[in-house]
């Protein structure tokens, strides 16, 4: 009976000790190389812009420049199961609002049939081929101003998000 308890007793102590070692492994916090899933809501001047709700969440490697620098900073040494209000001024996200990325295009060269509106979105395409959302800022009788500014330039950007995985 006395073995039989030895042996019951240093089960225990072992799968104690595999579970305070799994704990920790959970415990691992966001750093540099990191790849990390979240959930989030972002919202910019009290309106929903953007959230995984519904969807899976976002992915990517802390350190690799592919989320916005304040975003990625206030990440940093979050862990599993973490959850934090993060507000990210302009400077940290797409800039401020730069007046040189306004340009006049002829009206000739607007889509046949587009009746320009200020406000307005098009759809260009970078050098590259990407697709890139610019606004009309301006319509005059041969010219329209065209924004090539990020559409949240100059915007303070508002997160909720929670930390899914780290790895």
């Amino acid at each position: 009976m006395k073995v039989i308890s030895v042996i019951f007793l240093c089960a225990i102590m072992i799968i104690s000790m595999i579970s305070i070692s799994m704990a920790k492994g959970n415990d691992t916090a966001i750093k540099n190389g990191s790849k990390v899933s979240f959930d989030y809501t972002l919202t910019v001047d009290g309106k929903v812009m953007d959230s995984s709700q519904g969807r899976a969440p976002l992915q990517y490697v802390q350190g690799q420049g592919t989320i916005i620098p304040g975003l990625a900073k206030q990440l940093e040494g979050m862990k599993i199961g973490d959850e934090k209000s993060i507000t990210v001024p302009p400077e940290e996200a797409y800039g401020a609002v730069d007046q040189n990325a306004f340009r006049e295009v002829p009206r000739s060269s607007m889509p046949a049939g587009l009746k320009p509106e200020v406000g307005m979105y098009l759809q260009t395409k970078n050098p590259d081929g990407t697709p890139r959302p610019v606004k009309i800022a301006g319509v005059k009788k041969d010219v329209v101003m065209i924004d090539f500014n990020h559409p949240l330039a100059g915007k303070t950007l508002h997160f909720n998000v929670k930390i899914i995985s780290v790895q």
